[in-house]
């Protein structure tokens, strides 16, 4: 931070005060976090009025009678509160997301957003811009676009850039957002499985809305294929006005295939007890895959009385030109949804 804006533009180390449940038995409770706050130059914004906080009751009370502001025998008369509230000091007391929160999205290093808010709304002003180089599950960019500042947010996995794209559509549904770093055709899809398979993957289930398997991690992509790589759940029947769910296995192959895949998709789906199975591959399936395939036979979902081939395979190239696969209508988004807000949409950029 000192190279890229000068020490001597070093402003604030802001503390981040929060309670929280639990001590450990042989150290102080952690409740803080440090934040370093540093402006380009000595031209900066502070919007002290846009963060100014609540007075004490007793400053309220104290401040209710005369108590005098007599400085050199000359009495100034009557002191009086500022109506938006009293200057902040560079330690705030925001509590962090409960674990069972609404605004929790999953995400382990996720910030509450009236963290978010009073960052921004003290540095800028409506229409500047607002850019998160590690943006993770998107929170500054929705408050952000919620106080109506432009912004960019920059990502390094594409399981985050997921993420921020399907919660900002559903905060704002008029929202229309440019994203940079996401393959746009087979050639662009090549190149992403060839720098980094772990992402081409994340990119794949995303096509079709799939839950990325809980076990697969990087290390163990980066060896031999093992397991499921994500999840479609969907409602499978209603009864007694609950509904039962049903599950597809999801498998993304990234080089070449063969008939063996398929045989390999059905012992999952048998050791799962999955209802179905749906293979992506980069490359172009073989006949006699797709033989396979369709000698699997298909499942039924209940309460709408309709079938689906047990095991699909769709390409890259099919996703991308748009083609979707057959599925329920009625399916769980692999995303936890966040809250609609409701304000005017300008257009945003988000960059990967």
């Amino acid at each position: 931070m000192d190279t890229i804006f000068g020490k001597q533009n070093f402003r604030n180390e802001i503390v981040w005060c929060y309670r929280g449940a639990g001590y450990p038995a042989k150290d102080f409770g952690k409740r803080h976090d440090i934040m370093f706050r540093y402006s380009k130059t000595n031209d900066y914004a502070f919007n002290l009025d846009a963060v100014r906080e609540p007075y004490a009751e007793t400053t309220q009370e104290r401040f209710k009678h005369y108590i005098g502001n007599v400085r050199k025998g000359i009495d100034y008369g009557t002191q009086e509160l500022h109506t938006l509230g009293r200057h902040p000091d560079d330690w705030w007391e925001i509590q962090p997301i409960a674990p069972s929160a609404k605004e929790r999205l999953g995400y382990p290093t996720q910030k509450p957003e009236a963290l978010l808010e009073k960052i921004i709304k003290a540095s800028s002003k409506e229409e500047d811009w607002i850019l998160d180089p590690f943006c993770g599950c998107g929170t500054t960019m929705a408050v952000a676009e919620r106080l109506n500042r432009n912004w960019v947010g920059i990502d390094i996995t594409m399981l985050a850039i997921n993420l921020i794209r399907h919660r900002l559509a559903k905060q704002y549904p008029s929202i229309e957002m440019f994203v940079d770093g996401r393959p746009k055709d087979v050639a662009a899809a090549k190149a992403l499985f060839r720098k980094d398979p772990f992402e081409f993957e994340y990119w794949a289930l995303d096509l079709v809305s799939a839950i990325p398997a809980q076990s697969k991690t990087k290390e163990n992509m980066r060896g031999a294929d093992k397991g499921i790589d994500g999840v479609i759940n969907f409602v499978k029947d209603v009864v007694d006005g609950a509904q039962a769910y049903g599950k597809l296995l999801v498998q993304v192959k990234g080089g070449s295939v063969h008939r063996d895949i398929i045989a390999t998709l059905k012992g999952d789906i048998e050791r799962e007890r999955a209802d179905g199975g749906l293979l992506i591959t980069l490359e172009k399936p073989t006949q006699p895959m797709r033989e396979e395939a369709v000698s699997a036979g298909s499942y039924e979902v209940k309460f709408t009385r309709q079938t689906y081939p047990k095991i699909q395979i769709l390409t890259v190239e099919e996703l991308i030109n748009n083609k979707k696969p057959e599925l329920p209508i009625v399916a769980l988004p692999y995303y936890k949804e966040a809250k609609e807000v409701k304000k005017e949409s300008k257009r945003k950029s988000l960059g990967l």
